[in-house]
């Protein structure tokens, strides 16, 4: 490399001189104060759009060589070393996120990863949408929610997080591209890599686990722990089919709607806690709509192709409670979430290319412990899961039945009044007109009422004639925390048990349960 300079460069540029490497290299050289011919190489580290004025520009985070070339970029491939035959072994329940980075990073320590998935693997789980979305038909271990993958498989793939105190994102990233995810994840500021690539990914990572020796067994529904015979200890689990799996650790990694692993561990009298968590419903929108707000276009101006469809992300307190926007799903679609038939739950997703004539996005309301009290006679530390069902019964009863959701406009809804008909919608079940401002408890619905109004003049136009809001939209986040020792990160009452992810009320997305994984990983494994 001799006396190649290698610097670290951020500039930039209008929206049509974004993709113009000749327009990178003349700014880096401006920014840099050299001549143009002293630059070698230069590298895209990261890409954003900043919107916030009507001319659009695009900020580019370089990488740039002086007098020289750049370092090869490392290849990244999967290369996990086969476990010894008499390894440790980590039983882990749950095969989304933090479950499958869980028995990644247990391959790297040494030891054999048994994850235990209750759902299908990809293939088959997508066969299983079919039912709900055109029978209105719940299978209620294999769905949106329960399957390889997790609730992200074929709800998003979306993996900007703020967690990045947790551990390596950058890791994470890496792993994704190393299963055969798209290669930009790394560099754009908000990834995303889409329900239609994502099966794929976590099929190469499963190939990855069982090359190295580890298992996945799919269909596999934990309903017994095993324990040691004074029973402080965590030796196992069992199954509903009978089988036991005996590990030197367990991770639970289930995620937040494995309402069954929550009633299991109270019954075996371990401490579980409350913890506030959202609900509220989905509001859509067309996706010009939103396009032209977010980037200062007529409504009949057709987006720049080199803009990706436009996103949003609001926030605001009502009475000392939080109302925000959340999982906004541009160019995207509304999907069943439900995991059983008694019930009606949306949630959102959208393809690698975003290209859906919809906008939506979950629009919640903070919950606290005063509005549970209630049911807490009854359900006690799970009367957080009694509160989220209860509104996911009326939906289900008001919608129609066959997983149709009730739906009302934005104008109706702040009104009080039935929605006599309703906008065009991306959920496939469809829609039903019914009155959310009754059906929703008032703590939320004049919240959210408020938070739209002040939405409205954050976005103009959001508040719009075909803004619709589908109901209800419950699986934000675990009402539950099931608490963990600080250093140790296993149950204060049960050593072997180490509470992972979502589920658990460690994480709230893809990369933040993946790095929940590789800490409990780290923890399960270094710790003995």
């Amino acid at each position: 490399m001799g006396d190649t300079a290698i610097h670290k460069v951020n500039i930039s540029l209008p929206l049509e001189e974004a993709d113009d490497e000749a327009k990178w290299r003349k700014a880096v050289a401006r920014k840099l104060g050299v001549e143009l011919s002293r630059i070698g190489e230069i590298r895209l580290l990261k890409r954003s759009i900043d919107a916030r004025r009507k001319i659009i520009k695009i900020g580019l985070s370089l990488e740039a060589s002086l007098d020289g070339s750049l370092p090869p970029e490392p290849k990244l491939e999967p290369n996990f070393p086969k476990v010894p035959r008499n390894a440790k072994t980590l039983v882990i329940v749950g095969c989304g996120p933090a479950g499958m980075f869980a028995a990644l990073k247990a391959i790297e320590l040494g030891w054999k990863p048994i994850i235990l998935e209750r759902g299908k693997d990809a293939s088959r789980r997508r066969f299983d949408l079919a039912p709900i979305l055109r029978e209105g038909r719940v299978i209620e271990d294999s769905n949106y929610c329960f399957g390889e993958g997790g609730a992200g498989t074929f709800s998003d793939g979306k993996l900007y997080t703020r967690a990045t105190k947790r551990g390596s994102v950058r890791y994470v990233y890496e792993t994704l591209v190393a299963h055969g995810a798209p290669r930009q994840i790394l560099t754009e500021a908000h990834p995303h890599i889409g329900s239609n690539l994502l099966p794929n990914v976590v099929k190469a990572m499963r190939q990855s686990i069982l090359d190295a020796r580890g298992e996945v067994h799919f269909e596999s529904r934990v309903s017994r722990l095993l324990r040691s015979p004074n029973g402080s200890n965590l030796k196992g689990v069992a199954t509903v089919s009978g089988d036991e799996y005996i590990g030197d650790a367990v991770v639970l990694a289930t995620g937040h709607s494995a309402r069954d692993i929550f009633k299991l561990l109270h019954a075996e009298n371990l401490l579980l806690e409350p913890k506030t968590f959202a609900m509220g419903v989905r509001i859509e929108h067309p996706q010009p709509l939103i396009d032209s707000i977010q980037y200062h276009l007529s409504r009949d101006a057709e987006r720049p192709r080199v803009l990706p469809a436009a996103s949003y992300q609001l926030a605001t307190t009502i009475e000392n409670r939080g109302v925000y926007s959340f999982c906004m799903c541009p160019g995207g679609f509304i999907v069943p979430a439900a995991t059983e038939n008694d019930e009606v739950v949306v949630n959102g997703m959208s393809l690698a290319r975003r290209d859906s004539p919809f906008a939506n996005s979950g629009l919640v309301v903070t919950i606290e412990s005063s509005d549970t009290e209630k049911l807490a006679k009854e359900h006690g530390v799970l009367a957080g899961i009694a509160y989220q069902k209860s509104l996911e019964q009326i939906a289900s009863r008001t919608g129609g039945g066959k997983q149709k959701a009730p739906a009302q406009r934005v104008v109706d809804f702040l009104e009080n009044r039935l929605s006599p008909d309703l906008p065009k919608t991306s959920y496939f079940p469809g829609i039903s007109s019914a009155p959310l401002h009754e059906l929703l408890p008032s703590s939320i619905a004049d919240r959210m009422k408020a938070g739209l109004l002040h939405f409205g003049k954050t976005m103009p136009d959001y508040i719009a004639n075909e803004a619709c809001l589908i109901g209800f939209e419950t699986r934000t986040s675990s009402p539950i925390r099931i608490p963990r020792e600080e250093a140790s990160l296993q149950h204060p009452q049960l050593k072997g048990l180490f509470p992972c992810g979502e589920g658990a009320g460690y994480a709230g997305g893809i990369v933040s349960a993946a790095l929940d994984g590789l800490r409990c990983a780290e923890a399960a494994c270094e710790g003995e």
